[in-house]
């Protein structure tokens, strides 16, 4: 009976957080007691939803209530223990399926608190003192509970592994390096441990740095995504700005004609319905004088016919009928047809001009632009295939291969006329616009320039302004069997490197980047060019005047290997 009261006081005086006898205790308003420590734990991690509850009854509180220790209940709890009361293992303490058990004790087991390695075993609280207090122990290496002790034992030996083979990158025991483990590279687990320990340091500053590096361009691209914003709801309200400015335009134009087709039809109908009025008044006249002269005629006195006949007082001028002149009904239907055609070019415009603003606006690229690539393979990541333009060539050059390659040939081809065709330079633009990231190969022989123009460059005559390199509209890479020479704005440059039979073109438009490489088993980089495109490029083909000289765009696959 006695005990049992023991147990109802030891039930009384724990805190039902970690099922311990109380320690620093505290009473909460709700009446519930709880070691201080425990009550500030469970209330700060509520503190992030601002709500504080008493963990048994849920009652919440609001502020947070003030912890002040329980004087009386403290003293209880220090009497209950003089007289022989200690804390029982809250079921908690026990060793659960996942924990790691201490290997002293019997019975239920505790949790372990540390590992020994030296040992090989784990302890919990009470059995980890002697670890503290005798000397002996105290130099062995305890770690935090671990359930693979054991795969620190030799298998072979039964030993502890407190060495490492670097010959086969494994742990071993003291007596492994006599037999299986002869004559290899062996060393301390501890010095293996501060060797690899300096390599993870410097992986780990590596990683820091690449965290720092990637911070950075998280905040650019924030930065971006700033600029971005600001300036497309800049365009966009700009724009907004100047087609409300267009129509306004139109508005009072529309106004305006309004109003002059009013005013001229207001003076119109004024002359007609005052030519009218003349007419009405000179029929009234006309009636007035013909029963004048009915009635004269009807006199039957001829003395008083001839006396009355002279006072009839004469008639007026007749309204000259050569000034009424009535039209085909087309009065201002002129004015429609003006109009209506005013309509029909500037639909042409917006129509021809929208293609243009749509290309700039999809153009817009602010991603910062990868390396430029360093092998073939992921040159060829962004190969494109790319044709020749038939209504381009001239007439001297010979298409084949499915439009990919350009001969010279001594007679002329039957080329339709076209205005886009090259009339005096032996050259020949793509079908294709080149936009973003692009990579071709071109396979020549002879004297070939490899070239790139934008697609408004000059098409008849042989002026700088139409030949590949001779102007501002296009950039040119001059092959020939002894020497490469760029060419662009009619400058040459020199460029050295390995010949090959094979070109190799790189263009990044937004980043304005085009590059031309030497290609055969290695990449070699021959010249590259950093400037503004302003416009969608083609790839283009210029060939000199010696019949059989040819270049043909390369078939290319990503897997494909020179």
């Amino acid at each position: 009976m006695a005990q049992k009261g023991v147990q109802l006081d030891r039930e009384a005086i724990s805190c039902s957080i970690c099922l311990d006898l109380l320690k620093d205790p505290v009473t909460i308003p709700c009446g519930h007691s709880y070691c201080m420590k425990c009550m500030k734990s469970h209330w700060d991690e509520e503190g992030e939803r601002k709500i504080h509850s008493c963990p048994q009854c849920r009652q919440t509180f609001t502020p947070r209530p003030v912890l002040v220790k329980n004087t009386m209940l403290a003293a209880l709890v220090e009497e209950l223990k003089k007289t022989g009361l200690q804390a029982a293992p809250a079921d908690h303490c026990y060793a659960g399926p996942e924990d790691v058990a201490c290997d002293v004790c019997t019975g239920r087991k505790l949790k372990a608190l540390k590992s020994c390695l030296v040992c090989v075993a784990s302890y919990c609280e009470k059995h980890l003192q002697l670890h503290y207090e005798v000397a002996p122990l105290k130099k062995h290496k305890l770690v935090e509970p671990s359930n693979k002790l054991q795969e620190n034992i030799c298998s072979r030996h039964d030993e502890v592994m407190k060495m490492f083979c670097r010959t086969d990158q494994q742990c071993i025991c003291y007596l492994c390096p006599v037999d299986e483990h002869k004559g290899h590279d062996t060393v301390s687990a501890a010095a293996e441990r501060t060797e690899r320990q300096r390599e993870l340091e410097v992986s780990r500053q590596d990683i820091q740095q690449r965290i720092q590096d990637r911070q950075k361009d998280v905040k650019v691209l924030q930065q971006e995504v700033e600029a971005i914003n600001r300036s497309a709801d800049k365009a966009v309200e700009d724009s907004q700005k100047i087609f409300s400015q267009l129509i306004c335009l139109m508005e009072e134009r529309s106004s305006e004609v309004k109003r002059q087709v009013r005013s001229q039809q207001e003076a119109e109908v004024s002359r007609v319905k005052e030519l009218q009025e003349k007419l009405e008044q000179e029929i009234t006249e006309l009636k007035r004088k013909d029963a004048e002269l009915k009635q004269l005629s009807h006199t039957e006195d001829h003395n008083q016919f001839l006396r009355n006949y002279p006072s009839l007082s004469p008639l007026s001028g007749p309204t000259d009928s050569s000034s009424i002149h009535i039209r085909p009904l087309r009065y201002f239907e002129d004015v429609t047809a003006a109009v209506s055609a005013v309509r029909d070019k500037l639909q042409d415009i917006l129509s021809d001009k929208w293609t243009n603003i749509s290309e700039t606006v999809t153009e817009v690229d602010v991603l910062l632009s990868p390396p430029e690539p360093k092998t073939r393979a992921e040159f060829l990541q962004y190969s494109r295939e790319i044709t020749l333009d038939p209504n381009t060539a001239n007439t001297y050059l010979l298409l084949s291969e499915g439009n990919r390659k350009a001969t010279v040939m001594s007679e002329r081809q039957s080329y339709s006329d076209h205005p886009d065709r090259f009339t005096d330079w032996m050259q020949i633009l793509s079908r294709e616009s080149l936009t973003g990231r692009c990579y071709w190969e071109v396979e020549w022989r002879g004297t070939v320039y490899v070239a790139v123009a934008y697609k408004n460059i000059s098409r008849p005559g042989r002026s700088n302004e139409s030949g590949f390199g001779f102007s501002d509209k296009s950039w040119a890479l001059n092959c020939n069997n002894n020497s490469y020479n760029f060419l662009y704005n009619n400058v040459k440059t020199p460029v050295s490197g390995p010949l090959s039979s094979r070109v190799g073109v790189y263009l990044d438009h937004s980043a304005g980047i085009l590059s031309f490489y030497s290609v055969s088993e290695t990449m070699t980089l021959l010249h590259r060019v950093q400037t503004t495109f302003t416009q969608p490029l083609c790839a283009g083909l210029l060939l000199w005047f010696s019949f059989g000289d040819s270049a043909e765009f390369c078939k290319l696959q990503q897997s494909e290997v020179i």
